[in-house]
């Protein structure tokens, strides 16, 4: 096994799919890699070990469409068994990786492979997810998908926790613990601090007046 070391005149890109849970993101994955095989390009998927909610070694989406996939502990493990021969990878819940994964995909890139992520781009408090603010900005082709409100059948582009009390970011789980919301019922901070926030805000934009 060795790492693919480019063809003259080849072309990597770096694709990203993101949105929040329930979207249709690793459904759009699997889709794009299948699409790949059909034209005999050489693919290899991967997938964070800590995501085994369906299975071990497959990606699975919400609608149950699967594809065989390689588990990994962290983004360098990707450059290490990635094969010489493949022109497309793809990652899944690409969110779980350490911060490196920037670097690798953009080596692979270089490298003139084509690389697919799908990934949850905020956490449930709506702030950037581990390293998608990075993948995002390198990327040549984003995608942002919507869900569906679960309360008002509204597009959503939130991810709401239904237990608060556990506040660490990563947290896998499904239905039972995540619902998919639109903004206006996504409610992340309680009304003291969203009073707190604007006032916080209306005081630095009065200094900034003051000062010109």
């Amino acid at each position: 096994m060795t790492l693919f070391a480019g063809m003259p005149g080849s072309s990597g890109s770096i694709e990203v799919v993101c949105g929040p849970m329930f979207s249709g993101k690793t459904e759009e994955l699997i889709r794009r890699v299948k699409r790949a095989q059909i034209a005999r390009q050489k693919v290899q998927i991967f997938k964070p070990a800590i995501d085994n909610r369906y299975h071990d070694t497959e990606v699975v989406s919400h609608s149950s469409l699967s594809i065989e996939a390689t588990p990994v502990n962290s983004s360098i493990e990707i450059l290490q068994k990635v094969y010489d021969s493949t022109r497309v990878v793809g990652i899944d819940e690409v969110q779980f990786f350490d911060e490196s994964i920037s670097i690798v995909v953009e080596k692979l890139a270089r490298r003139g492979i084509r690389v697919i992520m799908a990934g949850l781009d905020q956490d449930y408090m709506g702030k950037s997810f581990g390293p998608m603010a990075n993948l995002l900005a390198i990327a040549d082709n984003v995608t942002k998908i919507q869900a569906i409100c679960t309360v008002c059948g509204a597009p959503a582009s939130k991810t709401f926790r239904k237990d608060p009390k556990n506040t660490n970011q990563v947290l896998v789980g499904e239905t039972d613990l995540y619902e998919a919301r639109c903004r206006a019922h996504a409610d992340f901070f309680g009304e003291d601090q969203d009073q707190l926030a604007f006032f916080v805000n209306l005081n630095e934009s009065r200094s900034k007046t003051q000062n010109l």
